[in-house]
């Protein structure tokens, strides 16, 4: 094995190649229907057979756009995340992300590390009112074009606009903005996961078209209508006073939606224990049901009764068990004024104390609610219609529980990592979460763009808890709370794209002996490698001084990494020994990837690198041995 080089054109340091991964999928399963790598549609459509439609009209959703909103999703980013340490809050221990940037880009750049990792993603996007910007998505380079908009590099002028229906294309810019971005985000759900999307009147109907479009109409869970203010101040003929809650599931199954856990007020409602059961509180359900069954009369063993099902009812056990189940009294009669048997449900055999969602919720906060929210925090009024944590808190409660990880990417404010770490700090969960916001400008001078505000919120949000007594957990027995976030910064990749001059080649060369840009350091390097190499920005990372050389172990060696400048022949052994042997103490569970700088040793030393690594390590240990 030799040490390859690895360059921003390179397949591991781009993120991932969705067409080329569907590619594959198709000629795994229809080989035949591939003829010199490219796809015959006329051999595909053969062993379809009947299941290909053909109709010139066809039911569903089409727009201007819509094919190159679909290739603007699939195709890879060069992009990459940088480590903010100082504007984070324990760095060092959290498991939770705060990343500035546009959300297209870095949802890609999370595929390789995150894809079907996600139990919940709650977004808020602009809801296409006029008011709302849009800016372009850039086919070609949408890095340059994200550096433009905000400011970092010079361009072409380029600004965000609002998005008015005077445009010609006022649903049509909303949906091209949309549909990319819920492509990504269906990829990093888990089976079992659940997306939820707050929308108005002005785009629902587009809304679950695209929905239906990229997650099926077999996964669309339910729309819940949120009453989000007590009046409409007389705004439209019907002035709204609620929004949407549009909830799909990846693959939709009974684990997608847990429910919302019964306060102990609703449990005191249902359940009680007038005869002194010893097996504890239990309420009552009927015996029958309108589906087939057994059907026999059932005497009441005091009064002699004698009770059959309902008309067109049956009853839900046989005779025998009916019989063992008076016996053991979990079958009585006359409760609540009735002689009809019923049967006992004890609350000690529930297997979970959640009940099920409904469609209607008048009492889960309001917009006024979220705002005075932010005013106490930040104490100045920054939103005017802000989705207050109580309605974040019952939307994770219901779709997560202990260490689910939760992905919002569109933060604004940062409600939903609020009502994250409010309600791990009430049930002891450890629920995990990642924030994606635009670094819009506001025009204030306190916080100029959207994401400072996003970070000072949190930022007070924990403050907040850590001041407050944890009266409602016993932390005993439980693991410390994560009260903390890693911030991260969108930008172009640390390595030099390849772009020769022609005009002078030398020159060009010269530039590339070193293609690390010069203003980067060792830990941006690191997370590159972390996210283009598919593992968490959380992982845990070790650093040793090996040989006089730094070494960085990442994910309990995993991937282990030495990026010197400078690594002389004579250093060479001792180095590579230091690392094997560190590797042996670390006994990791996984083969391991070997990284180094690649303008640290000559091509002999390299060569001897890597045959003192492959020498030593049996070749299921070795992934590989890459440089930069």
């Amino acid at each position: 094995m030799t040490m390859k080089k690895l360059t921003p054109n390179d397949p591991e340091m781009q993120s991932t190649d969705l067409l080329g991964e569907n590619i594959a999928r198709l000629k795994a399963l229809f080989p035949e229907a591939f003829t010199e790598g490219r796809i015959d549609f006329a051999v595909l459509k053969a062993l379809l057979g009947g299941h290909v439609d053909e109709r010139e009209e066809k039911y569903g959703l089409n727009w201007h756009g819509k094919r190159q909103a679909r290739r603007l999703a699939l195709t890879p980013s060069t992009g990459t995340l940088r480590p903010c340490p100082t504007e984070s809050v324990d760095w060092e221990t959290t498991q939770n992300l705060i990343i500035e940037g546009d959300n297209l880009e870095v949802l890609k750049l999370l595929q390789k590390s995150y894809a079907g990792r996600v139990k919940l993603i709650y977004i808020d996007p602009p809801y296409n009112t006029g008011k709302d910007f849009v800016y372009p998505d850039d086919y070609r380079d949408n890095i340059k074009n994200y550096l433009e908009l905000t400011g970092q590099v010079d361009g072409e002028g380029r600004q965000m606009s609002s998005n008015t229906e005077a445009s010609g294309r006022f649903h049509t810019d909303w949906l091209n903005m949309m549909y990319p971005r819920l492509r990504l985000a269906h990829n990093l759900l888990q089976d079992d996961g659940v997306i939820v999307i707050s929308i108005d009147d002005n785009e629902i109907q587009r809304l679950r078209m695209v929905c239906d479009d990229l997650f099926g109409e077999e996964n669309f869970a339910g729309t819940i209508l949120w009453k989000k203010k007590t009046n409409g101040n007389n705004m439209g003929i019907i002035p709204p006073v609620h929004d949407y809650l549009v909830c799909y599931g990846k693959r939709l199954q009974n684990t997608s939606i847990l429910g919302i856990p019964m306060s102990n007020k609703e449990i005191s409602a249902d359940y009680s224990n007038p005869d002194n059961d010893p097996r504890g509180d239990w309420n009552t359900s009927d015996l029958s049901a309108n589906h087939k069954g057994p059907h026999f009369p059932i005497t009441n063993p005091v009064t002699g009764e004698i009770h059959f099902p309902p008309n067109g009812r049956y009853w839900v056990f046989n005779e025998k068990e009916v019989l063992s189940r008076i016996a053991d009294g979990r079958i009585i009669f006359g409760k609540s004024g009735t002689t009809k048997p019923v049967q006992k449900k004890f609350l000690s055999e529930r297997s979970s104390l959640r009940k099920r969602v409904e469609s209607w919720w008048d009492s889960h906060g309001y917009n006024e609610e979220g705002t005075a929210e932010i005013g106490q925090l930040m104490t100045t009024k920054i939103f005017d219609h802000s989705k207050p944590s109580r309605l974040m808190r019952n939307i994770v409660e219901m779709s997560t529980m202990d260490n689910d990880l939760i992905v919002d990417f569109f933060a604004g404010s940062g409600t939903t990592a609020h009502a994250v770490l409010d309600l791990n700090k009430q049930d002891g969960g450890n629920r995990r979460f990642i924030l994606v916001q635009l670094p819009e400008p506001t025009g204030q001078k306190e916080y100029p763009t959207i994401a400072e505000i996003t970070k000072e919120r949190i930022r007070r949000v924990i403050k907040k808890l850590n001041a407050e007594e944890s009266g409602l957990l016993d932390l005993n027995d439980k693991a410390k709370q994560d009260l903390g976030f890693r911030v991260f910064k969108l930008d172009a990749s640390n390595l030099k794209p390849w772009d020769p001059n022609p005009a002078d080649l030398n020159r060009t060369l010269l530039d590339h002996v070193d293609h690390i840009l010069p203003d980067r350091s060792e830990q941006d390097l690191l997370f590159e490698l972390l996210l283009k190499l598919g593992l968490e920005l959380t992982v845990p990372m070790e650093t040793r001084t090996i040989a006089g050389k730094q070494v960085h172990a990442i994910g309990s060696g995993a991937l282990l990494v030495c990026l010197a400048e400078k690594i002389t022949r004579k250093e060479l052994e001792p180095l590579a020994q230091g690392i094997l042997d560190w590797r042996r103490e670390l006994a990791p569970v996984v083969s391991t990837t070997f990284v180094f700088r690649d303008n640290a040793f000559d091509d002999v030393a390299k060569t001897n690198l890597a045959a003192i690594l492959e020498q030593n390590l049996p070749a299921s240990a070795l992934a590989g041995i890459r440089s930069l």
